[in-house]
């Protein structure tokens, strides 16, 4: 017999509330909610451990959640919630009506292991924005690159919105997270060519040979990159701009440097 919860006021629908609402309560319970089939679908092909699944049978089905079910190893607890609480936990309309319960994966550098000996990484300084971070994985699964590094962290990598916009993308992306200090000498021990992507540089992006051991980096774009990897980088490299402004959005530099350096190793 499931667990059934028809109250918003239920403890446990409370404590999920948090996990969707603050960071620090993640943070305190090594603990995030995923929403979406797709998305927990994902989750469960990147190794992630399900707790728990809540679903709303006035939206999803049972042979639905059982297609589910079959992808994982191991049991999951299953609590069947009402239409008023999943739209209480739910941050989006068209999710069908399943969220799960999951646990934190260790991002260290340490547990970085490259899928080729020939990475190419993408590292983003300080990222802030959940749309800009989300699109950046999406970027990072499109290009099929080794490893997405976040330097110096400030937003929350559970957080619902970079889930949402990464759609997935979160799961299955091979992310490590550290100072900006950690990656550089990571980087250095293992080869890697650091290519700093800079407002002003003397080298165009396209003039780089990526096809040896490469990490591109991105700044914000309000200032860019410090100048700790400013003067720890192997080249900083520019993208031409033909316009009247001096930058793009974050996302979309990456994105163009990155498919340079497939096309290249595609050669």
């Amino acid at each position: 017999m499931r667990k059934q919860i028809s109250s918003i006021h239920n403890l446990l629908i409370k404590e999920l509330f948090q996990l969707k609402e603050k960071s620090r309560d993640r943070k305190k319970t090594q603990t995030f909610l995923i929403e979406g089939l797709r998305e927990i679908s994902l989750a469960i092909y990147g190794g992630y451990l399900i707790e728990s699944l809540l679903v709303d049978f006035s939206i999803i089905d049972e042979a639905s959640l059982n297609s589910l079910l079959e992808k994982n190893e191991y049991n999951i607890e299953v609590i069947e919630i009402s239409n008023e609480v999943y739209k209480k936990l739910a941050t989006r309309d068209t999710t069908e009506g399943i969220l799960a319960k999951a646990k934190f994966k260790d991002l260290s550098l340490k547990n970085i292991q490259f899928k080729s000996n020939n990475p190419l990484i993408l590292v983003a300084e300080a990222p802030e924005k959940p749309g800009n971070i989300g699109a950046l994985l999406r970027t990072a699964d499109a290009a099929g690159i080794d490893a997405v590094f976040i330097a110096n962290p400030i937003t929350d990598i559970y957080n619902p919105n970079i889930i949402r916009s990464s759609v997935g993308c979160l799961f299955t992306t091979n992310i490590a997270e550290g100072t900006t200090s950690e990656i550089i000498t990571f980087l250095k021990e293992k080869n890697i060519n650091i290519y700093g992507a800079a407002l002003n540089a003397s080298v165009e992006y396209q003039k780089i040979d990526y096809k040896q051991p490469s990490a591109i980096i991105v700044g914000t774009e309000a200032t860019g990159l410090t100048d700790e990897w400013l003067k720890n980088t192997t080249k900083n490299i520019i993208i031409p701009m033909r316009g009247a402004i001096d930058s793009m959005n974050v996302s979309v530099s990456a994105a163009i440097i990155i498919f340079e350096a497939v096309r290249q190793r595609n050669l």
